[in-house]
């Protein structure tokens, strides 16, 4: 079992971007934002076959990962994973992304992105270590009220 089963729910109810962190081929760290999916214990995302952050990987498949949103209360879901590059299911990839961000593929942003459909790739992510935090308990006597209005989902 994947280390993020535990972290199924928040994972899947969350519509907010991954953050996904590699090492360019110069070393130099860089984290980029993409949509991701969460499937039987991986994080599966997508993108141009030609983006940079595909060559990265494909050089170091070390990276690391975060899922967590910018408003409190602050929690969130992060690890480090190995990256595999696959070019066969990029298009199933994205059109279940725009399902999952967009609602569907029926409306302008979803149709511009499936132009190019046939040149994605997915990013696979395979977890090999991950926690989880909460910050909301130590949270509610400085924003008392605002955290019951925020109603945000926590890894439990």
């Amino acid at each position: 079992m994947s280390e993020l089963a535990a972290y199924s729910d928040y994972l899947t109810k969350n519509k907010i971007p991954l953050r996904l962190s590699c090492r360019t081929r110069s070393g130099w760290p860089v984290v980029i934002s993409l949509w991701y999916l969460y499937r039987e214990g991986r994080i599966y995302c997508a993108t141009q076959e030609n983006a940079r952050i595909v060559s990265y990987l494909e050089h170091e498949p070390r990276c690391a990962f975060e899922v967590a949103g910018d408003l409190p209360p602050y929690c969130g879901v992060r690890g480090q994973a190995r990256a595999h590059v696959d070019r066969d299911q990029g298009e199933e990839i994205l059109e279940a992304l725009l399902i999952r961000y967009l609602g569907g593929t029926d409306n302008p942003l979803a149709r511009d992105l499936l132009k190019d459909a046939a040149s994605e790739v997915a990013l696979e992510l395979e977890p090999i270590n991950c926690f989880s935090w909460d910050f909301s308990g130590r949270m509610e006597s400085v924003l008392p009220g605002m955290l019951r209005l925020v109603k945000k989902e926590c890894p439990g």
